[in-house]
């Protein structure tokens, strides 16, 4: 009788295929190269067939992998479910909440993850930050029990949760030449050069959005990869720029940076917990958003000092 495969070897699998290195991968789980070689070469023994594909000198995951992995997030995912309800039947709540989120969101979310876990303190987070694109690509693909954005995708049928306001501003150093301005108009304002993230991030796709609705053009002097490294430009005079307020919040009470009063700003937007519509949540990610819901706005109020 043909044996099955192991979860342990499902799991070097899984872990091998997101990093995409066997080498990066076996650092990771903390073996040897050629023994995690050896429990990949088990795995396909026993699946019968090939999971990567060998290109020079370098491993690709194949057509059966890529099944493999989505059967594999299918698997964790219950197994975690699982936990969950048995940790419920016994007045708990416990496991592990997957959650994606763009980088702007990186500056508030692990304080809310921090409230809820002295709440809740058998919950585990996995967090994972990166630009809107990377975020909606990881939602398609279901590797999270949800998502966090302010942008919601179009092209997708989802589930989305406020649960944050968003506020937009117009920020320049201290020296700037608006900076003492009581008021400012757009065209004003579109007459800067401006520091933008790159091509992806959803604080870019709102800034050419509002120029847009403008029929005015933004004067792009410098793309950065990051928030962090806009802000150190923008204080360092390179420019101007759109960023969330959670964003700046310190720089702003410091005084690194002053909030250009530009007329019909902040732009409000929102904060979404977002998932597939066809996507049933776990009980703690479901809990977890109506936390979210329910206390982000006063928590992060408080903790910015915004009144």
């Amino acid at each position: 009788m043909k044996t099955q495969p192991t979860l342990h070897q499902l799991k070097l699998f899984e872990r091998t295929a997101q990093l995409g290195s066997f080498s990066k991968a076996a650092e990771a789980l903390h073996l040897t190269p050629p023994a995690l070689s050896i429990q990949i070469r088990h795995l396909e023994d026993t699946l019968g067939t090939a999971l990567f594909d060998r290109i020079g000198r370098r491993k690709h995951l194949n057509a059966a992998g890529r099944e493999l992995l989505t059967s594999c997030s299918i698997i964790f995912q219950e197994l975690d479910d699982m936990k969950m309800r048995l940790s419920q039947l016994q007045g708990g709540m416990a496991g592990t909440i997957r959650i994606s989120a763009v980088s702007s969101a990186k500056f508030f979310i692990p304080h809310l993850m921090g409230a809820f876990r002295q709440i809740y303190s058998g919950i585990r987070f996995q967090l994972s930050v990166a630009n809107r694109t990377q975020i909606v690509a990881r939602l398609t693909d279901n590797q999270d029990d949800f998502v966090i954005l302010s942008h919601l995708p179009s092209e997708l049928s989802v589930h989305a949760e406020p649960f944050l306001s968003n506020p937009l501003v117009a920020i320049a150093a201290p020296s700037h030449p608006l900076a003492n301005e009581k008021t400012i108009d757009f065209n004003q304002l579109a007459k800067e050069e401006f520091l933008l993230r790159e091509q992806g991030s959803g604080t870019r796709f709102s800034t050419e959005e509002l120029f847009s609705e403008h029929d005015a053009s933004v004067r792009c002097a410098m793309e950065l990869s990051s928030s962090e490294a806009i802000k150190q430009g923008v204080m360092a005079g390179l420019g101007v720029s759109i960023l969330s307020r959670h964003c700046v919040w310190m720089e702003l009470q410091g005084k690194y940076l002053v909030e250009l009063p530009v007329q019909g700003f902040p732009q409000c937007k929102h904060w979404y917990a977002v998932s597939l519509k066809q996507k049933t949540l776990s009980p703690a990610a479901q809990t977890f958003i109506e936390y979210l819901s329910n206390n982000s706005e006063g928590m992060i109020k408080q903790l910015e000092g915004f009144y």
